[in-house]
């Protein structure tokens, strides 16, 4: 190749990396869109596969079951043929950064436009499950249903629990909550008339 030749291939690439770094700086200084809100897994699938009625609450209780973990699948059973009308079934598998955790969540519409919802949030604590029940549950009832099965309950929450399995090393812990006749509060408030003055 000839110096003049190398000159100008020298002086075209020179030119286009310029373009393109005036490209980047103007991509740099224009304003960005704020990033959409991260979307749980499950809220994902169920939307995907039809459900609407329910989802409000299953985007409530999948939210709060993940947060905090590092990354989250979803195992999800539906009925194919009313997927907004049928139950739906859930297993969320959550990777923490020292340990791993399984919830269920279950949502179930009715004819009056409720869901009856349920979740349960499954781990194993790296102690007895009594030092668990004495350090987390001190203020709830205990009710023991077998020699390695404990259950804990709060007169405040009265459909949630605490089920402690004794499973040496450790202890099996399922936090569980149930709810019958769930409405969405933002589609009520939007349901109601406004007030007169």
């Amino acid at each position: 190749m000839k110096p003049t030749q190398r000159i100008s291939h020298l002086l075209i690439a020179a030119l286009a990396w310029a373009a393109a770094g005036t490209a980047l700086a103007q991509g740099v200084l224009v304003p960005q869109a704020p990033p959409a809100a991260p979307q749980d897994t499950l809220t994902r699938a169920a939307t995907s596969v039809g459900i609407k009625r329910c989802l409000p609450a299953i985007t409530r209780l999948s939210t709060l079951t993940v947060q905090g973990a590092r990354s989250h699948d979803v195992l999800l059973d539906w009925d194919r043929k009313r997927p907004d009308a049928g139950p739906m079934f859930s297993l969320i598998g959550m990777e923490f950064p020292n340990a791993g955790v399984a919830a269920s969540i279950t949502a179930i519409p009715d004819e009056s436009g409720a869901c009856t919802v349920s979740a349960e949030r499954i781990s194993v604590a790296p102690f007895t499950c009594a030092s668990v029940g004495q350090q987390e549950l001190a203020s709830y009832k205990m009710t023991r249903l077998l020699p390695n099965y404990a259950v804990y309950t709060d007169e405040k929450e009265p459909t949630s629990s605490v089920s402690l399995i004794d499973s040496p090393p450790g202890c099996l812990v399922i936090r569980r909550y149930v709810e019958y006749g769930w409405r969405d509060p933002a589609a009520a408030a939007a349901a109601q008339p406004p007030k007169k003055r």
